[in-house]
């Protein structure tokens, strides 16, 4: 049974897979892929952890996890990336 603490270890996890990127789209597939069964078991969760994967995308920026959108960048918004030393 997954949480929604837990999703945050598997976005990491989908990112890692994607060689350090990832939209949420790919974050997505690579969940469902991976963790379908788990999914089904887990409640409520299964009804909201698309939901959730956005939760925790702004939750791994502030702890330094992922890097933080720069809008300066010109890079696309929708592409989240591992902090380099997460990689």
């Amino acid at each position: 049974m997954l949480t929604r603490q837990y999703l945050k270890e598997i976005v990491v996890e989908a990112i890692k897979a994607n060689g350090g990127q990832s939209t949420y789209v790919q974050i997505a597939q690579y969940i469902w892929q991976h963790y379908e069964p788990k999914l089904r078991e887990s409640g409520d969760l299964f009804f909201t952890w698309q939901y959730d994967i956005r939760w925790a995308v702004p939750t791994l920026r502030k702890s330094g996890i992922l890097e933080k959108h720069d809008k300066n960048s010109g890079a696309k918004k929708s592409v989240i990336k591992l902090s380099k030393d997460q990689l």
